[in-house]
């Protein structure tokens, strides 16, 4: 059985699925190796436009497999603390290969989300949820800390400072309804309308100009970073600049908004 599973259910568009449904998706290293190869070779596909990422069964992704964790490859002659920094050097490049693909990602969330899961969650573009999933960041409750993978970054600016520190230091549970209210989830469907709405999304995004998607995703990221307002809006102008000199989109969606059709960008 593979433990991750690609496909591409509609034109420009592939789903990559986290497919150990029995535990609940959990981030065993037999799961992750192929997920961060399928990542990136998604990420050299040009036919691909848009990214969904899901998961199997009823759960998104719960986390570190508390059972078992796999193993990682060229590990022989290393101690146990070398070991662990290149199996989190390996998590760590999970999160980065969804942040620094040139596609849009979707999490299409199922499930929990809990810990790694809530991560992965936060690292993707767009965030679609179902009812019955539920957010935790659960190191804490295990004496561990609740920041990893870039939670402690990435949560803030997408929820805000207090509300993340309280899921943080709690390990409390986040409702799908509260997910979604404070801007974790950006819309909560059914169960049955999670993977269509997904796709709906994708397909609207796949529709649009490649360069302008990319560098959308490109200076949204840059955003959570930039060192200051007036440095970032140079960016934002620089990346605007670049696609309305060098491609006619800006004359191809004037064209097509005065023949009432829909643009054909050509980049």
């Amino acid at each position: 059985m593979s433990f991750v599973v690609v496909d591409k259910p509609a034109p420009h568009v592939t789903v990559i699925t986290l497919n150990r449904p029995e535990r609940m998706n959990a981030m065993a290293f037999d799961v992750m190796l192929p997920f961060k190869a399928q990542l990136e070779e998604v990420a050299r596909d040009n036919d691909t436009r848009v990214v969904v990422i899901t998961g199997a069964g009823e759960g998104f992704c719960s986390g570190a497999d508390q059972k078992e964790s796999g193993s990682i490859p060229h590990i022989e002659g290393l101690t146990p603390t070398t070991i662990a920094h290149r199996a989190a050097k390996l998590l760590d490049d999970v999160v980065l290969g969804i942040q620094e693909m040139p596609q849009p990602v979707i999490a299409a969330i199922n499930g929990a989300a809990i810990g790694g899961g809530l991560c992965l969650a936060a690292a993707c573009d767009i965030r679609v949820g179902v009812p019955e999933s539920y957010y935790r960041a659960a190191g804490i409750n295990n004496g561990l800390t609740a920041t990893e993978l870039g939670l402690s970054y990435l949560l803030p600016r997408i929820i805000g400072a207090g509300r993340s520190t309280e899921l943080m230091l709690t390990g409390r549970d986040m409702s799908a309804e509260e997910a979604e209210r404070c801007g974790l989830l950006s819309r909560l469907v059914s169960r049955d309308q999670l993977m269509a709405t997904c796709l709906e999304i994708a397909e609207q995004i796949a529709g649009l100009s490649r360069i302008g998607v990319e560098l959308t995703k490109k200076m949204a990221l840059a955003g959570l970073e930039a060192s200051s307002f007036r440095s970032h809006m140079r960016h934002e102008m620089n990346a605007q600049l670049y696609v309305r000199l060098t491609t006619k989109n800006w004359d191809e969606s004037v064209a097509a908004r005065a023949e009432g059709r829909k643009p054909v960008f050509r980049d």
